[in-house]
């Protein structure tokens, strides 16, 4: 932990996956002030027709993105929110999604909820040290 998954409706070649892996990584890194190696990135290809929004209820549902972020609790909402939008510009930029179309959903957990063997065990819970 983190991890961050970002659904989709598409397929994408693993160089532009695992470019827009490295890009994410090295951003969640940078701003959240965490060890890159606890990072994990899914890339989760639903296919077309596999994940749906209706922002119009008048209008059917259309293909839309979800990215999921799950993080240490303890960041501020202003961190989170210039997190979110610096990884939609790489989603936008590298994937050619929908800005209107993209959503991102925290997930925060204490550090005693994220196990990472080859990094000690557990992951220290955040303190504001870190930033």
């Amino acid at each position: 932990m983190p991890y961050l998954q970002l659904d989709v409706n598409d397929h994408y070649p693993t160089a532009v996956k695992q470019r827009l892996a490295e890009s994410m990584c090295r951003t969640y890194a940078e701003m959240m002030s965490v060890d890159i190696r606890r990072i994990s990135i899914a890339v989760r290809e639903l296919g077309e027709g596999g994940l749906w929004r209706m922002p119009d209820p008048d209008a059917p549902p259309v293909p839309v993105s979800l990215m999921m972020l799950d993080i240490r609790q303890g960041r501020s909402p202003e961190l989170r929110m210039a997190l979110a939008k610096a990884l939609c510009a790489h989603c936008i930029e590298q994937l050619g999604l929908r800005e209107d179309r993209l959503n991102v959903e925290f997930t925060q957990h204490t550090g005693d909820e994220m196990y990472h063997p080859t990094l000690g065990g557990y992951s220290p819970d955040w303190t504001p040290d870190e930033a």
